[in-house]
């Protein structure tokens, strides 16, 4: 699904050069669960910003679909992203003056479907992740485990084949926690491919594959074991 050929990312200001990430290997099938582990600063969310078209390399090559999208200007990158890539963040991110059903269906304007099925779909999705009871609430009436639960209906509402997860779990306690890991596993259960951003390792243990950073470089990859 994804390839990425010695990709590095450089941050440069008069003075300094930081390098984020250092000539990176890696590929992601269709339908894996990847979890990517290490410890602050070594590269874990810009990794995750460069594979969602966030961010550009500096070097290498980005493949998705078996398209070079590395050089590719904004505009290109986010038609892209809109039609293949869903987002998930530790801070949920919706907006508090609209209602859930509403703050999901933000992610169906930009696709050409009509009123009836973005509706259609909200009210499917809402269903699939039990948050359908509180379709007219606001974020701010819900708990850390519901927003989140918003959060990722919001992102493979659009039937994103790609969902990426940045800390997803890091404001919530331990049982919703659980509850979100669940709710992951159960989508790549289903074929969604998911790319997360831990630093919890039980929650890594859900993915299939885990890769650990250290200052921009891949420094392991290891498969779980069967269970």
């Amino acid at each position: 699904m994804l390839k990425l050929n010695n990709l590095s990312k450089f941050y440069r200001t008069d003075e300094v050069e930081t390098v984020a990430l250092n000539a990176v290997n890696i590929d992601i099938e269709q339908g894996e669960f990847v979890a990517i582990m290490g410890p602050s600063g070594c590269g874990k969310s810009t990794l995750l910003n460069v594979i969602g078209m966030l961010d550009q390399p500096s070097e290498g090559d980005y493949f998705f679909m078996d398209e070079n999208v590395a050089s590719y200007g904004e505009q290109k990158l986010s038609q892209i992203r809109k039609q293949n890539i869903g987002f998930i963040f530790q801070n949920f991110n919706l907006i508090d003056e609209l209602s859930v059903a509403e703050n999901i269906e933000l992610a169906l304007l930009y696709h050409d479907i009509s009123a009836k099925e973005r509706r259609q779909r909200v009210e499917h999705i809402m269903d699939k992740v039990g948050i359908a009871h509180r379709a007219k609430h606001r974020p701010s009436q819900l708990s850390g485990g519901q927003q989140q639960r918003v959060a990722v209906a919001r992102a493979v509402v659009g039937d994103q084949s790609l969902i990426l997860a940045d800390e997803p779990t890091g404001n919530l306690d331990s049982v919703h926690g659980q509850e979100v890991m669940e709710m992951l596993q159960s989508l790549n259960n289903e074929g969604t491919t998911i790319v997360m951003v831990t630093h919890s390792a039980a929650h890594a243990d859900y993915a299939r594959r885990t890769i650990n950073l250290f200052d921009g470089y891949v420094v392991t990859q290891s498969m779980r074991a069967a269970s």
